[in-house]
């Protein structure tokens, strides 16, 4: 089971990256679950589908794109939750992921419920 959820997490982690990366803010948010807390340190605390795809999606407007993670650490948490923690880079911006909390889905998809990460410049 361990296995199975690292892996699904890898595989939702990599869906997110590759909606960023191709300019589809929705795809992003689609991500998410519909009540998701997201906490984007200097920028503010959002909350739900709409307010995380408006952060998205001014990110991409402004031209951020290219994003990667480096040297993620993936942990299982129990039956149903992951915690991801990772430096990030993109075109523009860099930082870190404190806390990327994914949580197993009915349909046997992963989601994130949090995700707190900082850019640093």
């Amino acid at each position: 089971m361990t296995t199975d959820l690292k892996t699904a997490v890898i595989n939702a982690s990599e869906k997110w990256k590759a909606a960023f990366n191709s300019g589809d803010a929705a795809g992003c948010a689609a991500c998410y679950e519909a009540d998701a807390v997201m906490v984007a340190t200097p920028f503010g605390t959002y909350t739900g589908h709409s307010e995380i795809q408006s952060f998205w999606q001014n990110l991409i407007d402004n031209g951020f794109t290219d994003v990667d993670y480096l040297d993620p650490d993936i942990t299982v948490l129990d039956d149903t939750s992951v915690l991801l923690t990772s430096g990030w880079k993109m075109n523009k911006a860099h930082g870190v992921i404190t806390r990327e909390l994914w949580v197993l889905q009915d349909d046997g998809t992963m989601a994130l419920r949090e995700d707190h990460f900082e850019a640093q410049g």
